[in-house]
C-alpha cells in the first residue's frame, strides 16, 4: 500500500510528540505542522525539535486570523482571555488548508478527550470537528479507542487497533510511552503554552482590544515586550511600553512603526520605551512618558534626578529635560477590573 501523509499539529507539548511519533511508527509520512501567534508558538524551537525528535517541522503564523477571533470568540473565553474551543477550530481549519497544499492525507492531533475541560470535552470535540469541517480527515490517534472511527480507520489507512485509548487529566500513561516505548531523552514538561490563559498577560492583551480599533499581530507582539502602560488623558488613550533589559530595548527598536515614536535617554544608561502612535502625542503626554521610562533608570538617578530625553518620529527628533516620576498616570489595570470588563463584554 501507498505510503499515506499526514499532517500532525505539532505544539512541541508532549502530546503531539507522541502523536507524531505513533503514525511515524505505523509507517505513515509525518509532516508535523508548528503554528505560532503573539500568543502561543515558538519558531526558534523548531530546530531543536528535529534534532531531538526527528521530524520534519513546517511553521505557519497565524497571528492575524487569531487577533481577529479575538475580540469576540463564538465559544467564549475560558477563565482568563483564552478562547480554547475557536483556537482549535481555527488551527484546524488553517491545517486542513496545508493538507490540501501538501497532497497528505489526513490530519491528527494529540489531543487527549478529557484532559482539558473547555476544549477536550467528548461534546467538544464533536463541536470543532463540525465547524472546522475535518470530519472525514481528522484522527485523534492518543484517545482514538474512546472515540468513533474515523473514515481513515473504515477505509483501511490507518489501524485502529494499533491506535490508543488514553483519556483523563493523568499524564502517566503519555509519560510510560515516551520512556519505554519511544525512549524518549528529552520529554517537555506540562507547561500552559498558551499565554492567554495567564493573568499577567490577559491584562496586558485585554488593553490592546478595548482600545484598539484595528489591532494587528504585531500589537501584541508589543504587549508581550516590557513594561506596560495605560493613561487616559481627556477622550485619548495612550500606550507606553518600556524596556526591563536590552533585549527588551532591541525587541522594541524591531516594533516601532512610522507612527510611533521611540523615547531614549542618549547620555545616561536608561531603558528604552515606545509609545504606540506617539508621533501624534502632545508635547506634555510625551514628557509624562518620559517621566514614566526615566523612573526605572535606578543607578543613573542615584546622580541626578533629571536626564534629556530623545523622542524620534520617524524621520524627526525632539528632546526634552525630564525628572524622574514614577506616578506619571501610566499605569496597567489590576487583574480584578480587567476580569470585571472581560465579564461585562462576554455578556453583550
Amino acid at each position: 500500500m501507498e505510503t499515506t501523509c499526514a499532517i500532525v499539529l505539532f505544539s512541541g507539548g508532549l502530546d503531539s510528540i507522541l502523536a507524531a511519533r505513533l503514525l511515524s511508527d505505523l509507517g505513515h509520512k509525518v509532516l508535523c505542522l508548528h503554528m505560532t501567534s503573539p500568543f502561543f508558538g515558538d519558531s526558534r524551537k523548531i530546530a531543536s525539535w528535529e534534532h531531538h525528535y526527528g521530524f520534519t517541522i513546517i511553521r505557519k503564523d497565524v497571528s492575524e486570523a487569531f487577533v481577529e477571533l479575538l475580540h469576540k470568540p463564538a465559544h467564549g473565553f475560558g477563565k482568563t482571555l483564552n478562547p480554547c474551543v475557536d483556537c482549535k477550530i481555527l488551527l484546524l481549519k488553517e491545517a486542513k488548508k496545508i493538507m490540501l497544499e501538501q497532497g497528505a492525507h489526513f490530519l491528527a492531533t494529540g489531543e487527549v478527550i478529557g484532559q482539558r475541560p473547555m476544549s477536550q470535552r467528548r461534546d467538544v470535540l464533536n463541536t470543532i470537528i463540525r465547524e472546522a469541517d475535518v470530519k472525514d480527515c481528522l484522527l485523534r490517534p492518543l484517545s482514538a479507542l474512546h472515540l468513533e472511527p474515523t473514515p481513515m480507520e473504515i477505509a483501511g489507512i490507518v489501524d485502529r487497533k494499533k491506535l490508543l485509548g488514553i483519556q483523563g487529566r493523568s499524564r502517566q500513561e503519555q509519560l510510560a510511552l515516551a520512556r519505554d516505548r519511544f525512549h524518549l531523552t528529552h520529554i517537555p514538561s506540562p507547561a500552559g503554552g498558551c499565554k492567554l490563559t495567564e493573568r499577567e498577560n490577559a491584562r496586558r492583551y485585554w488593553m490592546v482590544l478595548k482600545h484598539l480599533k484595528k489591532p494587528r499581530g504585531r500589537d501584541f507582539d508589543l504587549a508581550n515586550t516590557g513594561r506596560q502602560g495605560w493613561l487616559r488623558s481627556g477622550e485619548a488613550t495612550y500606550w507606553l511600553s518600556v524596556g526591563r533589559n536590552s533585549c527588551d530595548n532591541d525587541q522594541l527598536r524591531t516594533l516601532l512603526s512610522e507612527e510611533d515614536a521611540l523615547i531614549s535617554f542618549p547620555s545616561i544608561p536608561a531603558p528604552v520605551a515606545l509609545a504606540r502612535f506617539g508621533s501624534h502625542w502632545p508635547d506634555e503626554i510625551l514628557q509624562l512618558a518620559g517621566q514614566s521610562a526615566l523612573s526605572y533608570a535606578i543607578k543613573a538617578l542615584s546622580i541626578s534626578s533629571q536626564a534629556t530625553m530623545k523622542v524620534s518620529c520617524c524621520k524627526s527628533t525632539r528632546t526634552f529635560v525630564v525628572e524622574a516620576k514614577r506616578q506619571s498616570g501610566f499605569n496597567l489595570p489590576e487583574w480584578e477590573a480587567i476580569a470585571a470588563n472581560i465579564k461585562e463584554q462576554r455578556c453583550i
